[in-house]
């Protein structure tokens, strides 16, 4: 019984549907002429992959993924005190020049290894006088600049070759074999001939250290270009013509943001480390020019005096909070930059 009520409703209504389809269908336009039939759509590179509006922000949902992140939020408000008074300290008043040596106005004698809070010295002095208060924060600039250069450089020319590397395939070979010599001559001699070659400055020192940096940054890039050149959306922009510049700039990069960030904020410790390890060996910065690794090998020299290891205790915490902010402020940028996160 069910069964013929349901047959006698379904009826009328698959006659209206086969009604339509036959008004609306081929009987409708087969006897149309063949250019009102098939019309040239034609080629627009604005609109080439148009898709249709959606509120997703990458860079705003980034941000919120990140400032969920509570210590990283904390740790880069740290980070940015730190790195905006070293540059604004010679700028307040009261502040002394850091090559600067003051003598007892009553015997002429250096102020020599001062204890910090004596005679105005708020870290204390060094063996000759100086205030180590303004050497360690003019220390921390000259460190952070050379780091900063060499990290944008590093990114810059590692970005361009890795993207390179792995999108063209007729470069793979040249590049390849570039590696290949580059990667087989260690880092360290290069920056150790090049500071014996050239007089030691900052300069010398960010040449030494972007000449062979870019290499790890374009290998990674490069790897991570073969693994996705080849996606369904990247073969479908090719196909419709995008130029390869386009495709890199919003297929292949975008996805890159993540881990380029990661490799930038490791740069930075990584060459304060080098900075440091240069001066360490004696082949650094002239103790002219205030920096991080002067001031650590200083302090080293006394080290084993109990009443002078503040002169080696205050550019040591100065340099493992920079270092260690930056790694754990660029992990945390980095899974908020992962797409894969923006979903949670």
């Amino acid at each position: 019984m069910l069964f013929f009520f349901k047959n006698a409703k379904s009826a009328p209504l698959e006659a209206a549907l086969n009604r339509q389809q036959a008004a609306d269908g081929p009987d409708a336009w087969a006897h149309l002429p063949e250019e009102e039939l098939f019309t040239p759509a034609g080629f627009s590179e604005k609109q080439a992959e148009a898709t249709a509006y959606s509120n997703y922000s990458y860079w705003g949902s980034t941000l919120r993924s990140f400032f969920k992140n509570k210590f990283a939020v904390a740790l880069l408000i740290a980070l940015v005190a730190v790195v905006g008074f070293a540059f604004l300290q010679p700028h307040l008043p009261g502040q002394v020049d850091p090559n600067y040596c003051r003598v007892d106005p009553d015997t002429g004698i250096q102020l020599r290894n001062v204890a910090p809070g004596v005679d105005g010295f708020i870290w204390g002095s060094n063996a000759i006088g100086q205030d180590l208060w303004a050497r360690i924060w003019a220390g921390t600039r000259t460190s952070l600049v050379i780091a900063f250069f060499v990290a944008m450089i590093e990114a810059v020319v590692g970005i361009t070759v890795g993207v390179l590397w792995g999108y063209v395939r007729q470069l793979d070979f040249f590049f390849t074999e570039l590696y290949n010599i580059c990667d087989n001559i260690p880092s360290t001699i290069i920056l150790i001939l090049i500071s014996y070659v050239a007089s030691p400055s900052v300069p010398t020192l960010i040449l030494g250290m972007s000449l062979t940096g870019w290499i790890a940054m374009a290998r990674f890039i490069r790897n991570q270009i073969l693994i996705i050149r080849d996606r369904d959306y990247n073969v479908a922009s090719r196909c419709i013509g995008t130029p390869t510049f386009r495709i890199v700039l919003r297929n292949l990069l975008p996805y890159l943001v993540s881990v380029i960030m990661l490799r930038m904020a490791l740069t930075v410790p990584a060459a304060i480390g080098s900075e440091v390890f240069v001066t360490y060996i004696g082949l650094g910065l002239s103790v002219e020019t205030p920096s991080l690794g002067n001031l650590i090998n200083d302090g080293r020299q006394v080290m084993m005096q109990a009443g002078l290891r503040y002169q080696l205790i205050y550019p040591t915490i100065i340099l493992s909070f920079v270092t260690i902010a930056f790694y754990l402020i660029g992990n945390a940028f980095s899974d908020a930059a992962d797409p894969k996160n923006h979903m949670q």
